[in-house]
């Protein structure tokens, strides 16, 4: 291909990994389990609390607390790139690092199952456009002091701008009012009518969800760290309890207690590591517009704009990634990642997955290697960022995959949010 601009993601490297303990009802406080999570990241990146100069969060610990039972202080790097969905702390990081507005962020998410709310929307944040562009906030490089406590990306996303002439299309969350009045009250029917959709148009088969949910329960054995273990049969899925329609029990992701931290760093910090550093080859983000059903390619997802950015964004193709970590709130997202990343055709992700040979650990795509949020827990989408880390280091243990990985996608979201990153090593 031709010369392509150099784009900041290309400046950012993960440098440090951290995970705390997981489990449901735990009882551990958030602020004990984030500590867990972004020490071990801290010093798997070969750090100490006193180099990191940034910090990012999606919640649920603020970043005030984090940064001051660390003893940091640390500007606030969660906003720059604000189309990422729950991944735009991640993919403001690597702007601030590219930026050299920070130097070494720490990333990090925490979640209790009981709880698993976000922080409070940006006070002045910046915003990334997905072509690139974007505005910064007045303070410069679209950053919050760390007295700012943080923010949600989602709770004020920014809104698509409208084409000359055209009309203003549906904001991410603008047809929520619509859904609750048909007394839709859960995540879980406003996908499953996408799914129905894809059903209806393509044939896809309650069976064909069932072999995702089996294959990740089979990954899941390998991770001592995953909530459930135990093997999965057909008929086990098939018996699970109705949720909506065409959804049960094991279509959906498992509430846990945990946190997940991970370091952004400069590029140039990479020959430093004491692990292997991750490369951030591409990010994709979406607008999220025409909300959860008013796109007009229904039942197409943000997924599909996240994914033609990120591959706008390199010259790798989908046939170069060598695992996937695709997020699983519910199977039929994975199957709407799978699609929209051009691992399969529109209506193929049924068939791709079928009897769970195409994405074993020793397949020609292996998916969701650690168990995925229906199995080991679910973490907002940064346990499989965790992972397509982990597996291009080649450190994932029991679960590796054989052959090393050179190239891993790690996406996340469903409906009108989508973010995804392309990683290399």
């Amino acid at each position: 291909m031709g010369h392509r601009v150099e784009l900041f993601e290309k400046n950012a490297v993960i440098s440090g990994l951290g995970i705390s303990r997981i489990g449901r009802r735990t009882g551990i406080p958030g602020l004990e389990l984030t500590l867990e999570a972004t020490r071990s990241a801290i010093a798997d990146a070969g750090l100490t609390a006193a180099d990191i100069d940034g910090i990012a969060t999606l919640g649920e610990t603020p970043a005030t607390e984090a940064a001051a039972a660390l003893g940091i202080e640390a500007a606030d790097c969660s906003f720059g790139f604000d189309t990422g969905g729950l991944l735009t702390p991640v993919m403001s990081a690597a702007r601030a690092v590219a930026e050299r507005r920070a130097r070494h962020v720490l990333v990090y998410r925490t979640v209790q199952m009981l709880g698993g709310t976000m922080t409070q929307s940006p006070s002045g944040g910046g915003t990334q456009s997905p072509s690139g562009g974007g505005t910064q906030s007045p303070s410069g490089g679209g950053t919050q002091s760390p007295s700012g406590g943080g923010g949600n990306p989602l709770a004020d996303p920014p809104e698509e701008p409208r084409a000359p002439g055209g009309r203003r299309p549906v904001k991410p969350f603008g047809d929520m009012d619509e859904l609750l009045a048909a007394h839709a009250y859960s995540a879980a029917n406003w996908l499953a009518m996408h799914c129905r959709r894809h059903m209806e148009l393509y044939g896809t088969t309650k069976e064909q969800l069932g072999w995702l949910a089996i294959n990740t329960r089979r990954n899941a054995g390998l991770n001592p760290l995953a909530t459930f273990r135990d093997p999965m049969t057909m008929a086990d899925y098939l018996a699970a309890r109705p949720v909506s329609t065409p959804f049960g029990l094991f279509d959906c992701d498992v509430p846990v207690d945990g946190s997940i931290a991970l370091v952004v760093s400069h590029a140039d910090h990479a020959a430093d590591c004491p692990n292997p550093a991750v490369r951030i080859e591409a990010l994709g983000g979406s607008y999220g517009s025409g909300g959860w059903f008013h796109r007009p390619d229904y039942p197409k997802m943000a997924s599909a704009d996240a994914a033609k950015q990120l591959w706008s964004r390199t010259d790798l193709r989908p046939a170069d990634v060598d695992v996937a970590e695709l997020y699983d709130g519910f199977t039929f997202l994975t199957f709407a990642w799978l699609e929209a990343l051009g691992f399969c055709g529109d209506g193929e992700a049924g068939p791709f997955v079928e009897g769970a040979t195409r994405i074993a650990l020793d397949g020609e795509l292996p998916l969701n290697t650690y168990g995925g949020q229906l199995s080991a827990g679910r973490m907002h989408g940064y346990w499989l960022l965790h992972e397509a880390c982990l597996q291009l280091r080649g450190q994932a243990g029991e679960r590796q995959v054989p052959r090393r990985p050179e190239v891993a996608v790690a996406a996340a979201g469903g409906g009108p949010i989508a973010g995804c990153l392309l990683l290399t090593r």
